[in-house]
């Protein structure tokens, strides 16, 4: 009788058996791999491109724009953009000298995130300046400009269209 084994004890014997067994080398590699490839490819998504910092600088800019015409004619007093590769800033005229903008938390001057960056305009003002230099006066209709900013092969433009509306492109 003590040979004899049940058919329902083999049968415990034999899924104890698979239940303990665990996973292969081979499947745990491949798992690996597979989540490998999935945290590069967030890490890569992750860290934005060059256009997409371009983008996001001028969307700020457009708005910072927008912020320092309308100061400009409420204020009475001619406000002037100003950037160079390194950032840029925004002044106000005092008698006949700019002073920069310190008290105004949103108008403060800016660092790009990724410099340099080069900026132009056009069409280009008659006394052409470096830094680069846009200003609003105290009347609600401007020449309208475009105003571009490049790094690398990366391109983005804001268009205002002289009235208070800036675009970007």
């Amino acid at each position: 009788m003590g040979s004899v084994i049940t058919a329902s004890a083999a049968r415990a014997r034999t899924s104890t058996h698979r239940a303990a067994r665990g996973f292969t080398l081979l499947e745990l590699l491949v798992v690996l791999v597979i989540a490998g490839i999935l945290i590069g490819m967030v890490a890569f998504n992750a860290m934005p491109g060059e256009r997409q910092v371009l983008q996001g600088e001028a969307q700020r800019v457009a708005l910072l724009l927008q912020l320092a015409r309308d100061e400009a004619i409420v204020r009475n007093r001619p406000i002037a953009f100003e950037a160079d590769s390194g950032g840029y800033r925004f002044l106000m005229r005092d008698g006949n000298k700019w002073q920069s903008i310190t008290q105004d938390d949103l108008l403060r001057e800016r660092e790009f995130k990724r410099a340099p960056v080069a900026v132009s305009v056009a069409p280009a003002s008659a006394a052409e300046t470096d830094p680069m230099r846009i200003v609003f006066g105290r009347e609600p209709v401007d020449k309208p400009f475009v105003l571009t900013f490049s790094a690398g092969d990366a391109s983005v433009a804001i268009r205002a269209d002289g009235v208070g509306h800036f675009t970007v492109e």
